[in-house]
């Protein structure tokens, strides 16, 4: 028997979760290099603790992307220590870091998506055992 409906948009959930990863990691990078100018926007000019956020995130967001899209076991958990730096880093200490409730609310969003999704598959599988 081939994957119920939840399992498959579960599957295109976390390749479209794949592809805003890769989006975050690119920009951290950009940051990084300096492509862009702006205040602050290149390592050598950042803060240090904005140093090792950006550098941790322009490593990681990469590595969840191609194992969000691989469908990989490991792609979820380095999703989750981004989106908990994330948090820590804007709801945590919005002093250092500035505030953006976007990043917050999105990346809380993401995870009861992730969550529901979970808990779906679950209880679908528990009912095709019960009943088969």
């Amino acid at each position: 028997m081939g994957p119920s409906v939840a399992e498959s948009a579960f599957g295109w959930f976390l390749r479209i979760i794949s592809v805003y990863c890769l989006l975050f990691g690119v920009l951290y990078w950009v940051r990084l290099i300096g492509f862009y100018d702006a205040p602050l926007w290149r390592f050598d000019l950042m803060p240090v603790h904005w140093q090792v956020a950006a550098t941790l995130l322009a490593v990681f967001y990469p590595f969840a992307a191609i194992g969000l899209w691989m469908l990989a076991s490991w792609g979820p958990v380095i999703w989750i220590i981004c989106a908990v730096t994330e948090l820590t880093m804007y709801a945590g200490f919005p002093d250092l870091f500035g505030h953006r409730l976007a990043v917050v609310v999105s990346h809380v969003f993401v995870a009861l998506i992730y969550v529901a999704f979970r808990v779906m598959i679950f209880l679908q599988k528990s009912q095709a055992e019960r009943q088969g």
